[in-house]
């Protein structure tokens, strides 16, 4: 019997048609189309099953997804050196598979993981946002004040338990460490956060744009995101804003002689 190896794929996605990552029955996903398109040229059935870095909730995109793949050695071999066309030629075209090799020892998509970085872009101009972008960017209503928004930002970062802004699984934590909450104005009428950190819960980065908006916009003041954050209760006046506007943009890794190691860090139980 041949031998499995880990591959690891770059993986980018339009998400406004899926029902997010995760295959769920009757319904079209990012990981249903990825796995079918991979079973499909390595000759494998079942398809294999992959393992993400984090996963995307319906309508979220992607251009910087990550995750791998255990599969038989003789099945890559025989499509090592095109694997990237083959699969480019069976996917639909809101999915693509960015980059696909052999992972380097210890590599865990999920576990290994140093950070996550996602981007939300929000419009604010009274006409609404350019429609060529309708599909990545919310449309806020009320001009936004970012640097009101950065100020509220600054009382959110480092390691908290941020129950007030995810939703809560069963058995899961919800301390997380924010490595960076920015607001910046990067186009006349389109302001955009750049939010990392080293893991996320449910919701957590809708939440915390939703709360950031009632800020820039005057009806809660700075301080407001930080008192919710400190109740460690969901507040019904936090807003989860639509996932449209969000995109992963990109998963960070330590050097490859320190992925074994992450994932131990990983997997311990967090306390604060």
């Amino acid at each position: 019997m041949s031998e499995d190896i880990r591959v690891r794929l770059g993986i980018a996605y339009d998400g406004a048609g899926f029902s997010g990552w995760a295959v769920q029955p009757g319904r079209r996903t990012v990981q249903g189309e990825v796995q079918a398109a991979l079973g499909r040229i390595l000759r494998l059935e079942p398809a294999p099953e992959l393992t993400v870095a984090g996963r995307t909730d319906a309508g979220v995109h992607a251009r910087g997804q990550v995750a791998h793949v255990d599969v038989p050695r003789t099945a890559w071999d025989a499509v090592a050196e095109s694997a990237g066309r083959r699969l480019a030629g069976v996917l639909p075209g809101d999915v693509r598979v960015t980059s696909i090799g052999p992972a380097p020892a210890g590599f865990d998509a999920r576990f290994s993981a140093l950070a996550r970085r996602y981007a939300y872009r929000v419009g604010d101009h009274p006409y609404g946002v350019d429609p060529l972008r309708r599909a990545d960017t919310l449309w806020h209503k009320a001009r936004l004040d970012v640097a009101a928004m950065n100020a509220a930002a600054a009382r959110l970062t480092g390691e908290h338990d941020f129950a007030a802004y995810c939703r809560k699984r069963e058995g899961a934590t919800t301390i997380r460490r924010l490595l960076r909450l920015e607001w910046a104005r990067v186009e006349p009428d389109v302001v955009a956060a750049t939010v990392e950190a080293d893991a996320f819960c449910h919701n957590m980065v809708r939440a915390l744009v939703g709360a950031m908006l009632a800020v820039g916009d005057g009806r809660r003041p700075v301080e407001w995101p930080g008192e919710v954050l400190g109740a460690g209760v969901r507040d019904s006046a936090v807003h989860v804003v639509p996932p449209h506007g969000l995109t992963l943009e990109e998963v960070r890794y330590p050097e490859d002689a320190e992925l074994a190691a992450r994932v131990r860090e990983t997997r311990r139980v967090r306390t604060l």
